[in-house]
């Protein structure tokens, strides 16, 4: 896997995957495990939808 994502894209994703996650086991919803593809994506730093669609936040080195 080829890493796709910034670091900005990158945080914003671990956040929001915590958040869904954490309204999830606050209502006993299993939608809250959505969240784990944000959480999963951003740690990883590889989004197969951005791979898809030719997309990448990384800045070049």
């Amino acid at each position: 896997m080829k890493v796709n994502m910034g670091s900005t894209d990158r945080i914003l994703r671990v956040i929001a995957g915590i958040v869904i996650l954490a309204v999830g086991v606050y209502f006993g919803s299993w939608w809250g495990a959505v969240g784990l593809i944000p959480l999963f994506t951003g740690l990883f730093r590889f989004c197969p939808l951005y791979t898809m669609l030719g997309m990448n936040s990384c800045p070049m080195k």
